[in-house]
């Protein structure tokens, strides 16, 4: 048998790759403009990350206050069904957690910086025990180690400058988030252009 050429082979990843991406092919060019649009607000956000905290934490708790009233209403529609009292008490719970958030957005930005910053260690620790348990595995194990320790040091930072980072840090999350993605929505409006 014989191995195929370069040309060959990127003919077929470009056949594949034609195939993954059906008719989106054909409109690179939005995709180049969403990419675009999410990089400029997310350079916004950068430089507002106190009013991006604040707008995310009031969208979060509206978000809580309308899935609360949907179960809330589901609750009341299913009668007899018997965790009708769970189900109420659980809409409940998202009621209340949505008003917090939505009357006292820095109230509830201190809680989720908190939370966050907790998450952070305990995944870190978690992954730093997985990374030492896989040690005979080869290199797979330090890079797990390294994500654990990375993660277990930003969750030092947040919690060390907690409560200040409650004002920027969930803002500035959003923000990268943004940038994250317009970056790879413009890559891939980039391969998709070279590929036809």
């Amino acid at each position: 048998m014989s191995t195929p050429t370069r040309q060959e082979r990127f003919s077929g990843s470009a056949e594949h790759l034609r195939a993954l991406l059906g008719q989106r092919r054909h409109s690179w060019g939005w995709l180049l403009a969403l990419g675009i649009l999410f990089l400029v607000l997310g350079v916004i956000a950068l430089g507002m990350s106190v009013t991006m905290t604040i707008v995310t934490v009031l969208f979060f708790g509206a978000l809580l206050l309308v899935g609360g009233a949907f179960q809330l209403v589901d609750a009341f529609k299913c009668r007899g069904w018997k965790s009708i009292a769970l189900h109420v008490l659980i809409a409940l719970l998202y009621l209340a957690a949505g008003f917090m958030l939505v009357t006292e957005p820095m109230a509830g930005s201190l809680v989720l910086t908190a939370f966050l910053g907790g998450a952070f260690v305990v995944i870190g620790v978690l992954r730093l025990l997985m990374g030492f348990q896989l040690r005979g595995t080869g290199a797979a194990w330090g890079w797990i180690a390294l994500a654990g320790l990375a993660s277990l040091v930003l969750g030092g930072m947040i919690l060390f400058q907690w409560p200040a980072s409650a004002l920027w840090l969930i803002g500035l999350l959003v923000a990268i988030e943004l940038i994250f993605h317009g970056w790879a929505y413009v890559m891939l409006a980039l391969a998709i252009r070279s590929v036809r």
